[in-house]
């Protein structure tokens, strides 16, 4: 009898091809201009990536409003309530045997990226980095 390893592995090849079909399918949705909804036809908006659950039941659509401007987590609710029309329009466009469950997520990644960048540019880190390595050597060796 084999065990199972309890160390946990990224998600499969399978997961990551239909989360990549269903980012497809959410962007085109959105680029046909299929939801009709005020908030959403007002901003532009990228769908960043999408994480499937390993049953494939249940997809996160990560979204990040162009230039980072607008009301996220009210982009949030807007898509929400539109998950099931979004749903639907999945169901005919990507074939699997279940449509998974929408859910929504302002991606974070861009202003995390972006402060990381801000941080390695300020003045202290550059001081840091400019000063020569002593590891421990001396200059008269």
């Amino acid at each position: 009898m084999t065990r199972k390893s309890t160390t946990t592995a990224g998600p499969g090849q399978r997961q990551l091809r239909v989360a990549e079909l269903i980012r497809q399918s959410l962007s085109g949705v959105l680029a046909r201009g299929e939801i009709y909804d005020p908030l959403i036809g007002a901003q532009v908006v990228t769908v960043s990536r999408v994480q499937m659950s390993p049953d494939l039941k249940l997809a996160t659509a990560y979204l990040v409003p162009l230039g980072g401007k607008g009301d996220g987590p009210a982009l949030v609710k807007a898509f929400a309530a539109h998950a099931k029309e979004m749903r639907a329009h999945i169901a005919v466009e990507v074939s699997l045997k279940f449509a998974p469950d929408l859910r929504f997520r302002l991606d974070e990644t861009f202003e995390k990226q972006m402060l990381m960048d801000r941080l390695l540019d300020s003045e202290k880190v550059r001081r840091d980095v400019d000063k020569p390595a002593g590891l421990g050597v001396r200059d008269d060796e």
